[in-house]
């Protein structure tokens, strides 16, 4: 299959079950917010998913598969349009409330400000336990 082809009908899957999901915004920006919440590697830029959907480039195997199950569909039906379409589209929020995005802007702070980010989480605790 030519690139450009495969390129343009993978970003016509992927803006098809954005939408289909539920998806509000099929922009690179929300594309890139939505994945990098659940993508525990190196995040995404909203150049990289504007490229996904402007079909100017393809996701790497890693990702892909990350995309699949945020938005419900195996990743052979997402990259290739092999096997069925899917008749339900379902996007999956991030494990057990596992922001990899806010987890690696914690990472990101100096440790003088990690401090402070536990305090405020303990002194937030403390108040909804004593509530």
């Amino acid at each position: 299959m030519e690139a450009n082809r495969e390129r343009e009908e993978f970003s016509h899957r992927l803006r098809q079950t954005l939408r289909r999901a539920g998806e509000p915004d099929a922009s690179p920006a929300a594309l890139a917010r939505g994945f990098n919440r659940r993508y525990p590697g190196k995040p995404v830029t909203v150049y990289a998913a504007r490229k996904w959907l402007n079909a100017e480039a393809l996701p790497s195997q890693d990702k892909l598969r990350a995309l699949s199950d945020w938005l419900g569909v195996s990743s052979e039906w997402l990259r290739f349009g092999e096997g069925t379409a899917p008749s339900r589209y379902v996007v999956k929020e991030p494990a057990a409330g596992v922001d990899y995005e806010l987890m690696r802007a914690y990472e990101g702070l100096s440790e003088p400000h990690q401090s402070v980010v536990w305090d405020v989480i303990r002194a937030l605790q403390r108040i909804e336990r004593d509530s």
